[in-house]
């Protein structure tokens, strides 16, 4: 007697459920992200509103930043590489192969942004500081997102990455812009 298609077959890697990973962000989920990186552009303003006082925006100086040690420049170019991504990755449709593709070069970019400010000590030389937390919470968080994302528990998975892309990018990153800070320089001095 032939099986029915509906009898299990005896592989079990054919009885395993398939996982839909066309996930799309539904109103809910997307004004969350932008309430939550709203949050941070706001945090990020204020800091450069209370601390800075008459801060003139220009056009980017650049030579600040050529004139900088190569693990700066390339913290830099990896924080504004994951800041680009991340923006499209969580606006963008979920689930894809473009939102993969990006996710791990986002992953990477992070990744570089950890490691990278291990090995920058500005705010107190010779030492970690409060900022170099972040790095570690994303050095620990963004390795989590992944291993979410590949046991399909996408809700850990979107969690984890909001967080890392809130601390790990808008808070660090409003950090840099205290006035006297590299990128306050190269952005309001």
């Amino acid at each position: 007697m032939k099986p029915s298609a509906n009898a299990l077959s005896m592989n079990p890697a054919a009885n395993a459920v398939v996982f839909d990973d066309t996930f799309h962000s539904g109103r809910i989920e997307t004004l969350i992200r932008t309430l939550v990186v709203g949050a941070g552009l706001i945090i990020a303003v204020t800091v450069i509103v209370v601390l800075g006082g008459r801060a003139r925006l220009h056009w980017p100086n650049l030579s600040l930043l050529a004139a900088q040690p190569l693990v700066i420049q390339l913290h830099v170019a990896a924080a504004s590489t994951a800041l680009l991504i991340g923006a499209g990755l969580m606006w963008g449709p979920k689930g894809t192969t473009i939102h993969r593709a990006f996710g791990w070069t986002w992953v990477i970019a992070m990744m570089t942004v950890a490691i990278s400010s291990f090995f920058i000590h500005t705010i107190n030389p010779g030492g970690f500081s409060l900022i170099h937390a972040l790095s570690a919470y994303v050095a620990i968080g963004v390795p989590m997102g992944v291993a979410f994302a590949r046991r399909h528990d996408i809700r850990a998975h979107r969690r984890m990455m909001t967080g890392n892309f809130l601390f790990g990018l808008i808070v660090a990153g409003a950090f840099t812009l205290v006035p006297g800070r590299l990128m306050w320089r190269v952005f309001f001095g």
